[in-house]
């Protein structure tokens, strides 16, 4: 029999006697059954002599109370959104102490209003949870472990991950891997090393994005800027101690240079803030989502074959099928750190009588956030309907701002607000620099903007969808950064140019920008990798997620629906899993936006704001850069 500890509950394995079942085994530990098949849920058709089970151990007091009058009693009645985990956390007891003398929460939920009782005297004899290091493995607080990480082990409760369990234990994925070589699958039961103690001096973490750097004796700022390759401007707004002097054992979080490929300017007010960390409100959630998914029309066709047909050919269906398998996942994903969520799904039918008869006809009270309509006329009904009563209407792609409503929450930020992210970034860095502006006749007010934001720019203006090889050439320095402006929806115009400008990169240090990533940039007439050798500079609400490197939603959703998902999977796991997790931090969603801060996950950053005609906007911008090797990167 083998006992270990995951956070302060003991369990051991039992190993089956001939003639033993489940209810003998659970009252010879004194718990109830279900505990025993939450955590060997195999155990539910049958177990077999010599089998082994994992049981949890009860606390020292857990000998059943047979006469009530042993136990003081406290009556509470429920409050709305009340939960046994968060009385248990109110009245410092077990959980299962409040079942055991309210039988019916043993197959029921609890109900608003419903009195029920608190064994108060118990709670003298109930531990604190703390977490347990096993007595195996000592901390080594060597300068070869900077992170100071004990040793435990750790049980696989039902339904548990890798990447939960990593979150929980503060490591990453791939040291769990190598502390557990062969375990490929989780199973209820296992127990899994969370950590050893030998930790590299640089370790990556922030899925790649950043590293920990262990200070040496004898470094200085001044050897680390040099040796790491970044500012003393970055170093200090990622480490903000760092102001009151650099000491030798510090733990530094340093940008991962390797994979953004350029440096990036961090301050203090721009470090990312992990939620995950914060959670402190475990109440259930109640979430809506709202999308046109026309299940009336793809009802309507006679066979599959038709229906797979409809499906293809309507855009719109796509995006919501695949931005509602990005929702699913982030509900999913926050099952594992402890937080329920209640979902209702609705068919908006692109229609906005049919958003205000969902809202007519449903009950929609107690319910946390609405997570889209995705277009903006059905999002701003929907937003409207709800404003009196308070509810949030969680936009997640719509570009324009719904002005008077301030229960509108806008996760994309607007194209005007891309331009001018982009433009200012030129402006910072226009000292030295040879700005060359090429925009089509539909792109007018945008070189009007540009000429005034950018003094001394010269301004070209293709004739039709050609670009005047002669004028570009003229227009170019040697010897001096130019920096290219191409404006335009023209595939013809943005064709000719970025061809000629790959033909004159040889010759002239050109870098290509734009104000705005339209859609024609993605045409089969312009070359990505000319695109790549011109290092194409633009401004975008999203980055790309690198394929190759490990990430826990990633490598779900390929395995649950054998497909990478696109932007919209991933943009509904972002939007989701972010409004989730905020929600977790606080009473409401307008609450969490009290603080600003910034977030980020797989592709999605957020950042929000109050807009001054009321609701929120999310501010946050990427600078995106082709790399030589015909990868983007951020840039800022």
């Amino acid at each position: 029999m083998l006992s270990v500890s995951a956070f302060a509950q003991q369990y051991k394995y039992h190993i089956v006697e001939q003639g033993e079942t489940v209810e003998s085994v659970a009252r010879k530990y004194n718990v109830t059954t279900e505990e025993i098949f939450k955590l060997n849920p195999d155990a539910r058709n049958g177990i077999r002599s010599q089998s082994k089970l994992v049981v949890p151990l009860g606390n020292a007091v857990k000998e059943d109370v047979d006469n009530d009058k042993e136990v003081e009693f406290k009556t509470h009645r429920v409050k709305r959104k009340e939960t046994l985990f968060s009385l248990s956390q109110e009245y410092n007891v077990e959980i299962e102490d409040i079942k055991r003398f309210n039988k019916h929460l043993y197959s029921e939920e609890l109900r608003r209003g419903e009195r029920i009782r608190i064994p108060v005297s118990l709670q003298k004899v109930i531990e604190v949870a703390t977490e347990v290091p096993n007595e195996k493995f000592q901390t080594d607080e060597s300068p070869q472990n900077p992170l100071n990480l004990s040793a435990k082990e750790h049980v696989v409760l039902p339904k548990e991950g890798k990447y939960g369990i990593s979150r929980k234990y503060n490591i990453t994925i791939e040291e769990l891997n190598r502390l557990n070589p062969g375990v490929d699958e989780l199973r209820p039961g296992m127990v899994l090393k969370v950590s050893n103690g030998a930790t590299e001096k640089v370790i990556e973490v922030d899925g790649g994005l950043f590293k920990y750097y262990l200070v040496e004796p004898q470094e200085t700022l001044f050897s680390l800027t040099r040796e790491l390759g970044i500012s003393k401007d970055s170093l200090i707004g990622l480490n903000p101690a760092l102001a009151e002097g650099l000491k030798a054992g510090m733990v530094l979080k340093i940008p991962n240079l390797e994979t953004t490929g350029v440096e990036v300017s961090y301050s203090a007010d721009e470090d990312i803030v992990n939620l995950e960390q914060r959670i402190s409100n475990f109440d259930t959630r109640e979430i809506v989502v709202m999308l046109p998914f026309k299940l009336d029309q793809i009802q309507s066709t006679d066979t599959t074959t038709n229906a797979r047909a409809q499906i293809k050919r309507d855009k719109v269906l796509q995006i919501s099928l695949d931005f509602y398998s990005g929702v699913m996942m982030a509900i999913d994903s926050a099952k594992t750190l402890g937080l329920s969520t209640n979902v209702r799904v609705f068919d908006t039918k692109q229609d906005v009588s049919e958003v205000n008869h969902i809202i007519n006809t449903n009950n929609f009270s107690g319910v946390d956030a609405v997570i889209g309509p995705i277009l903006q006329s059905t999002a701003e009904a929907a937003a409207g309907k709800l404003r009196d009563r308070g509810i949030p209407v969680v936009s997640p792609l719509t570009k324009k701002e719904a002005g008077g409503m301030d229960n509108f929450y806008q996760t994309r930020p607007t194209d005007e607000m891309l331009t001018d992210i982009m433009i200012s970034y030129l402006k910072e860095n226009s000292a030295g620099k040879n700005f060359v502006i090429i925009a089509d006749a539909s792109s007018s007010a945008k070189r009007q903007k540009l000429m005034a934001s950018l003094p001394g720019a010269r301004a070209l203006n293709p004739g039709g969808s050609q670009v005047n090889r002669n004028e570009v050439a003229s227009a170019l320095v040697k010897g001096r950064p130019n920096w290219v402006i191409l404006e335009g929806s023209s595939i013809g115009v943005l064709s000719n140019a970025t061809s000629y400008l790959n033909s004159l990169a040889d010759d002239y240090d050109i870098t290509l920008f734009t104000t705005n990533k339209t859609n024609s940039f993605e045409s089969d007439n312009i070359s990505h990798r000319h695109l790549s050798k011109l290092h194409f500079h633009f401004p975008s609400v999203d980055k790309e997620y690198s394929k190759d490197r490990e990430n826990y939603f990633i490598s779900s959703y390929m395995k649950k629906y054998d497909v990478v998902p696109n932007t919209y999977a991933v943009r509904g796991f972002d939007v989701t899993y972010d409004i989730l997790l905020r929600l977790a931090t606080a009473e409401s969603l307008a609450e969490s936006m009290k603080e600003e801060l910034t977030t980020e996950y797989v592709e999605n950053k957020f950042s929000y704001g109050e807009t001054p005609s009321g609701g929120f906007l999310n501010r946050a911008i990427y600078i995106m850069a082709y790399d030589d090797n015909l990868e983007l990167k951020v840039i800022r």
